[in-house]
């Protein structure tokens, strides 16, 4: 029988925005949030909303300085930590389906089967065969992965004469992450279940037995392990031998009885993950033990985000409804 899990319930400011929430974020020292509505909440009790959007906003991402999001408006904004939002693209009459921040500021994002990389003033574009699933920038140079039905591309936007690279499975391909060495590609799919590829090589290996569509998935720092979610713990992929997880069992960690993990995210240096539930569980689990603590206790209210300061020294989660959280070390 497993003992307790310990509980920092008590050291966590929570708070109410009013509004689903889809995304989390730090801004230098400043939680950020982004509404489903299109308004981004910045600091505790989301102090400053901004407006970013006049709709919906479809996806986000941030770096730590900023947060881009693309709404169903056709713009890219960037919202910065002072409150500023700086339209960085539009595309009247479609909507803005994927992001990614790359190096040197670069940003990329997606407008159904079109992908976008904005690098040093300049803007590129890439026709996928079907609508862009995913976005990622590998960890070194510019290079993009733009996941689609069929597989995933790998696409340098500076090398025109550089023909871009087909990593091919059947099947839809959604989400998209570089391992941190940029040794291997993964995308989640539209059944539940994971792929992935070498990329030296393009070696296949396939992470299945899932009870439902994995929606979140991050490589922890040191890239040993990818976590996921789509079951009622985290199921923790190893990725430390040259073949990846090809012929290895996942470890498991945090189990509910109960609910299923809808959100992962890995503390940005340490081997810790933080995951949040349908139930509204949100938990802390060490990686080399599986020592628990408890973060917050469930309410039927799904944990929609969660993010960790770039330093690791807070993380932020947020739920649908709006109750959010943030505890700082």
């Amino acid at each position: 029988m497993s003992l307790a899990p310990s509980s920092l319930t008590d050291k966590v400011t929570t708070f109410s925005l009013g509004a689903e929430i889809v995304a989390a974020a730090f801004l230098d020292a400043t939680p950020a949030f982004a509404g489903a509505e299109g308004r981004v909440f910045l600091g505790f009790g989301g102090a400053k909303a901004v407006t970013a959007h006049a709709g919906a906003v479809l996806c986000a991402v941030a770096d730590g300085t900023r947060l881009v999001t693309g709404g169903d408006d056709g713009r890219v904004v960037e919202t910065r930590p002072d409150g500023t939002a700086v339209e960085r693209a539009a595309h009247k009459g479609r909507w803005i389906d994927r992001l990614a921040l790359g190096p040197d500021g670069a940003l990329a994002y997606s407008a159904g089967k079109t992908a976008f990389v904005l690098a040093r003033g300049e803007t590129k574009s890439f026709e996928a065969p079907s609508t862009v699933g995913g976005l990622a920038f590998a960890p070194k140079g510019l290079r993009l992965a733009v996941a689609h039905y069929g597989g995933a591309t790998l696409w340098f936007p500076n090398a025109p004469s550089a023909k871009p690279e087909l990593l091919a499975w059947k099947g839809s391909h959604l989400g998209v992450a570089f391992s941190p060495d940029g040794r291997f590609l993964v995308t989640t799919m539209q059944e539940p279940t994971l792929h992935g590829w070498r990329v030296v090589d393009g070696a296949h290996m396939r992470m299945s037995g899932y009870p439902s569509r994995v929606k979140s998935f991050a490589f922890t720092a040191d890239g040993k392990w990818l976590a996921t979610s789509g079951s009622g713990e985290v199921v923790m992929w190893p990725f430390q031998a040259k073949d990846g997880p090809m012929g290895k069992a996942p470890t498991m960690l945090a189990p509910s009885p109960t609910s299923r993990v809808t959100v992962v995210a890995c503390h940005p240096k340490d081997p810790v993950i933080a995951a949040g539930y349908e139930d509204g569980m949100v938990m802390m689990v060490r990686v080399s033990d599986a020592a628990e603590i408890l973060l917050r206790a469930p309410d039927a209210d799904p944990v929609a985000a969660i993010a960790w300061h770039p330093a690791g020294g807070a993380v932020a989660y947020a739920t649908q409804s709006g109750a959010a959280g943030v505890l700082a070390f």
